[in-house]
């Protein structure tokens, strides 16, 4: 029980999908497999710290 609306909005995306244009986005495709949104997604000359704590503060940051 209760899967209804789900199968509903999962048979309206593979419709879309199926009938859709075809218009694509590589690089908003790439982004979202990726697991990032287009807006945020950094550029390829950004400087990511990967010792950075995401959940921080930004006032824990400056310290």
């Amino acid at each position: 029980m209760g899967r209804g609306r789900a199968k509903a909005k999962q048979t309206k995306v593979a419709r879309e999908l199926k009938y859709s244009s075809g218009n694509l986005d590589p690089d908003r495709l790439k982004a979202e497999l990726a697991g990032v949104s287009p807006s945020s997604a950094p550029s390829s000359s950004a400087v990511v710290d990967d010792d950075a704590d995401p959940y921080a503060d930004d006032e824990d940051r400056d310290r």
